[in-house]
């Protein structure tokens, strides 16, 4: 029997605005959609963090012996600056800037993208399909809108009617935002007078004769809108109606409430039946933001070469980190944070490496079976891995106690306690252990952590103009396979492999 049988599973849904029992619309299936990077740049630790919390999700439904098919897509066109209606694609002003293709930029930071949540020990999604892909589906998708009248055309483009979708549908289920509201707040921008109404979102938009990224269409040459681009991909693997939608908090209002108008005028249907959205991630107690140099990239945790930082962190101490929080909590970033983090960390592994070397006893002191409910209670409870990694410890006391024989466990009480350590730690968390945790192109946390101590040195070195010493650290750096390159941020490595 699947342990979906024999554990309730209950879901905070967005849009009910409490949590509900999870109900897949296939019995044994589960289509779960989750909105991914927009390709411009090196991906964000805050949307890692996104991408960690549904990796969590992903990993626990399988887990319970559901068949989960997982699409994440690739924002590859479509996305304008600042989710405006107007403006420049931000692909496409990377590639002006770097004097690169278009495609060369998506690849370069799908690759990074990629990278990094191999890194964090992320499951790939089931597919991960890219906008630029997927242009005949939205063009059918806008033509079914246009022609249930909940759409129009204007000057080469078309917008979705906020108003008269909103006659007898509501738009704000989601965000909870009234449309009154929405009219009063909503100003008139310039370039916005061929909607009807402020409100109204682009479905397709015109390419003016510099914009790069360009498709032919029934309403001539433009480039999709970027709402579209995710209720195309979604239906199209996993049906007019799928069980679970996520993504940032950030994407509630406008793309997801734009979502759900878009999949309904469509099919009369509303598309998600759970909405779940992962909160932000702070820096210090602050927003992050690389204007004020208060942020992090995910690599500069791995290597300690930030000024934020006092040493480098293994990827899966980071992911512990995070998975301290629970996904629907803000979390705040800090080196303070993550020391204590590599601290638990650390006892947990000792704990995991213990467990084949207690003794067993007849009986048990111990209520195993008790325990292990536990941590299925708190997954079950919207995914809550705080108080499962609460519930982990208390197993690492039990260990503990064990181990100096305060208390005693039976040999098949001491089968339940490793199996189910073994699959709430690295299967349903996903972390690894140390031995296992490897960082990029091979070197290891004290490694890093001995390079960064030579950067600091070199930099000494430099700002006393000692440029004998400071060429000195870097060439025989050099000579071991470690390479240097100074940037305006800093000094950052890279290992030879």
């Amino acid at each position: 029997m699947a342990l979906y049988n024999q554990q309730e599973l209950y879901i905070y849904n967005t849009q009910a605005t409490k949590k509900e029992k999870f109900l897949p619309v296939n019995e044994g299936l589960v289509g779960m959609y989750v909105c991914g990077p927009t390709v411009y740049n090196k991906v964000h630790l805050g949307n890692c963090r996104t991408f960690i919390s549904f990796d969590l999700v992903f990993r626990y439904l399988q887990h319970l012996g559901y068949k989960v098919r997982y699409v994440r897509n690739i924002t590859d066109a479509g996305h304008l600056e600042n989710d405006a209606e107007e403006g420049e694609d931000r692909i496409a002003k990377k590639a002006r800037l770097e004097e690169l293709e278009p495609m060369e930029v998506v690849q370069k930071y799908t690759v990074d993208f990629h990278d990094i949540l191999r890194e964090f020990n992320n499951i790939p999604p089931s597919i991960e399909p890219t906008a630029t892909g997927h242009i005949v589906e939205q063009i059918e998708i806008i033509k079914t809108i246009v022609d249930k009248g909940l759409a129009y055309e204007a000057n080469g483009s078309v917008y979705f009617d906020v108003m008269e979708y909103h006659k007898n549908n509501h738009y704000g289920i989601l965000s909870g935002r009234k449309i009154e509201d929405l009219i009063a707040n909503t100003r008139e921008l310039a370039g916005q007078s061929e909607k009807k109404n402020p409100q109204d979102f682009a479905l397709w938009k015109k390419a003016e004769p510099q914009h790069i990224m360009r498709w032919p269409s029934p309403w001539g040459v433009g480039f999709p809108g970027w709402h579209l681009e995710c209720t195309a991909m979604s239906t199209k693997y996993l049906g007019e109606e799928f069980d679970i939608h996520g993504g940032g908090m950030d994407l509630k209002f406008p793309h997801h409430e734009c979502e759900i108008a878009q999949g309904k005028a469509a099919t009369g249907k509303d598309p998600v039946h759970y909405w779940m959205h992962a909160n932000m991630l702070t820096l210090n107690g602050k927003k992050m933001a690389k204007s004020t140099g208060n942020n992090i990239l995910p690599e500069q945790i791995f290597t300690g070469n930030s000024k934020h930082l006092s040493k480098a962190y293994a990827p899966t101490v980071a992911r512990f980190f995070m998975l301290q929080a629970h996904y629907r909590s803000i979390l705040d970033f800090s080196d303070e944070a993550l020391q204590a983090a590599e601290k638990g960390f650390d006892r947990l592994m000792e704990a995991m490496q213990q467990i084949d070397k207690l003794p067993t006893s007849n009986t048990s002191s111990l209520d195993v079976s008790n325990w292990k409910q536990k941590c299925y209670d708190a997954m079950n409870d919207d995914f809550n891995s705080p108080i499962l990694i609460a519930h982990l410890f208390d197993a690492v006391k039990m260990i503990n106690a064990i181990k100096v024989e305060k208390e005693y466990i039976s040999k098949e009480d001491l089968q339940i306690l490793k199996e189910s350590m073994h699959s709430f730690v690295f299967d349903v968390l996903g972390l690894k252990s140390k031995e296992a945790a490897v960082q990029k192109d091979g070197n290891s946390t004290q490694v890093d952590s001995l390079v960064k101590m030579l950067i600091n040195l070199r930099a000494e070195a430099r700002a006393n103009k000692d440029f004998a010493t400071s060429d000195k650290i870097r060439d025989q750096l050099f000579e071991m396979g470690v390479e240097l390159k100074d940037n305006k941020d800093g000094t950052v490595f890279t290992v030879k492999a």
